[in-house]
């Protein structure tokens, strides 16, 4: 190697043997690797080929090994145990052994930090919609995807912390996974958190960075996703922070000609009605009281203990009937009572009585 290993970093090696008599049972038995981990990358790979004119065949493993130690450390003798078949058609055992192999290891920097040296690195950050134009009482997923090559899924440095001032974040499990190549395990892992301001307006996620060290250029390096502002979109933020004890504008009262004009109108919208056509008001009845279908659904959905329904159809009234702070609190404390990992109830029933208030 051009370099000597660091503790933790990928050793590929490649157990190759070329054979000219019929093989009829072959095993391959590898040594202890001590003070090593190591994982094989595929099956066995068997070939005929040619070599200087006359047929052989090659038999092929490879593998990734890591230190797990500084210093002196050694690869056994890899023992290819074959059964031959002489000219008699007589089987005989016949072993064909490798060269141990002697590496150099050095230590991994002390650096305070999640040792994580890597091939190839790949991030990716990906938003279930957009964070800054969010319907009132609406969340968002973030999704942060590591594409490393070289390490295995453990290796990985763990999902960090999210933070943020003033917004509701509720982290799911991550997910790991590796793919086995002929360079290396690629391994991915999958950190997700579901987002909501906690105010009226908006709120900044902080950034996440984390260091790994580049082993194909042999220096350390530091990797930043930005900060990100999560918000609910233009029209929401000045609806709802308006203050809910301001002093109204005083009423007024309609002059004679308004009240004529009013007369009129109510009397040819009774003329309409008795003409045998729909009357398209008794639709704007149906948000009031015990006709509304949005209330129906929202308290049959409490009464089941339905969550996503009654989150739908309390964010679908929002935005039929404009934004409420009230209602956006009463939302607010529901994703907290429900989506907290210390909930232990779902105040469904109580919530969608207050909500209809």
């Amino acid at each position: 190697m051009a370099h000597p290993p660091l503790v933790r970093e990928m050793v590929l090696i490649t157990i190759r043997g070329i054979y000219r008599r019929h093989i009829t049972r072959e095993k391959l038995t590898q040594p202890d690797l001590e003070g090593f981990n190591w994982t094989q990358l595929g099956n066995d790979d068997w070939r005929e080929e040619r070599l200087n004119g006359e047929k052989v065949k090659t038999f092929r493993r490879r593998m990734a090994v890591y230190p797990d130690r500084a210093g002196s450390l050694t690869i056994g003798a890899f023992a290819h145990q074959l059964t031959l078949t002489d000219e008699k058609d007589d089987w005989f055992e016949h072993a064909v052994l490798s060269e141990p192999v002697t590496l150099e290891v050095a230590p991994a920097p002390d650096a305070g930090t999640w040792w994580f040296p890597v091939r190839d690195l790949k991030i990716s950050d990906q938003w279930s919609n957009s964070p800054d134009q969010l319907k009132p009482g609406e969340g968002v997923l973030r999704v942060v995807r590591i594409e490393a090559l070289g390490v295995t899924p453990e290796m990985l440095p763990p999902m960090p912390e999210l933070t943020s001032p003033s917004a509701m974040i509720f982290p799911h499990p991550e997910k790991r996974f590796v793919e086995l190549s002929p360079n290396g395990p690629q391994s991915f892992a999958f950190w997700r958190w579901t987002i909501r301001p906690s105010n009226d307006t908006s709120t900044i996620v902080e950034p996440l960075s984390f260091d790994y060290f580049d082993t194909a250029n042999r220096v350390v390096r530091s990797v930043t996703i930005s900060a990100q502002r999560v918000a609910y979109g233009d029209v929401v933020p000045d609806a709802l922070a308006a203050t809910p004890d301001a002093t109204p504008n005083p009423a007024r009262l309609p002059g004679w000609g308004l009240a004529v004009l009013a007369s009129v109108v109510g009397l040819l919208g009774t003329i309409y009605g008795c003409s045998g056509r729909q009357w398209h008001g008794l639709k704007a009845l149906q948000r009031f009281g015990p006709l509304d279908p949005l209330a129906r659904q929202l308290r049959r959905a409490a009464r089941r203990g339905q969550i996503q329904e009654v989150r739908r159809s309390a964010i679908a009234m929002l935005e039929r009937d404009g934004p409420s702070d009230r209602r956006a609190k009463l939302l607010r404390h529901l994703d907290t009572a429900v989506f907290s990992p210390a909930r232990d109830t779902c105040p469904l029933v109580p919530f969608a009585r207050s909500f209809l208030a």
